[in-house]
């Protein structure tokens, strides 16, 4: 509820073609901080470089407290104290998110199926979706994701090409996994690309100490390369591994 001796005013873009949606952020931001908005729309392309010419401005929206102007939504969420994250900071929550995701839909899986709870069937499952939902990330933009790659690995270093196979081969064993199915392809094949990522890894990060963004949720990620990536390719390494064994004692 907003507080009558509070009042800001704000100026956004309403136009019948478009609807300057950092504005909607920033209104409802102050709403929720309490304010009483004094809502001005710039309804026209002329009415809006008129406003940003007599304010010395180049966007919109623009809000104002007690007469002093604070700026555009960014500025306004530092106003309240608020995080914005800066151009290629790094951040792990796109991984922790999927991880997350995939876990919740490995236990949706085993109350789907029933019957007694099996720990190690929902880790299975997990890892398997986790591969789905890693390889369709990657899927997205393979050539960012193949440039970002070429950072690191050492097999696509080798062979390019493998840089735009490795998420088609991700996809494919998460899903020959999920499935339970051909473990004689989804086993060798999650092998082989979680034991080269692993080494790949550990050597760029461990060895050579370098600094660089993670492929693993894609090409655009800022997720720092390390740990997260290290745990995807050795998650792949041991689910190729279990696999085999499960074979080999005709578990699966």
């Amino acid at each position: 509820m907003s507080d009558p001796r509070k009042r800001a005013s704000l100026y956004r873009m309403v136009m019948p073609e478009h609807i300057c949606p950092y504005g909607l952020k920033a209104k409802a931001l102050l709403e929720q901080k309490g304010y009483a908005v004094d809502d001005h729309w710039l309804k026209t392309r002329a009415e809006t470089d008129a406003f940003q010419k007599e304010h010395n401005v180049k966007t919109t929206p623009q809000a104002f407290i007690d007469g002093k102007r604070i700026g555009g939504y960014d500025d306004l969420r530092r106003f309240f104290g608020q995080h914005v994250p800066e151009k290629d900071e790094t951040s792990y929550r796109p991984v922790i998110v999927l991880f997350l995701i995939a876990l919740l839909i490995a236990l949706s899986i085993d109350w789907i199926v029933g019957g007694p709870f099996r720990p190690l069937d929902i880790l299975e499952r997990f890892i398997a979706v986790a591969m789905l939902l890693l390889a369709l990330q990657k899927l997205q933009d393979v050539e960012s994701f193949s440039t970002m790659f070429l950072n690191y690995d050492l097999l696509a270093r080798r062979a390019v090409p493998y840089a735009y196979i490795y998420p088609y081969a991700e996809a494919i064993a998460g899903f020959l996994m999920l499935a339970g199915i051909l473990p004689w392809v989804s086993g060798p094949l999650a092998l082989f690309i979680g034991g080269i990522g692993a080494v790949s890894v550990f050597k760029a990060v461990y060895i050579d100490k370098r600094t660089l963004k993670c492929a693993c949720v894609g090409g655009n990620s800022t997720v720092p390369l390390g740990f997260v990536s290290l745990t995807e390719n050795l998650m792949m390494l041991a689910m190729g591994l279990w696999t085999l064994a499960r074979m080999a004692w005709g578990l699966a």
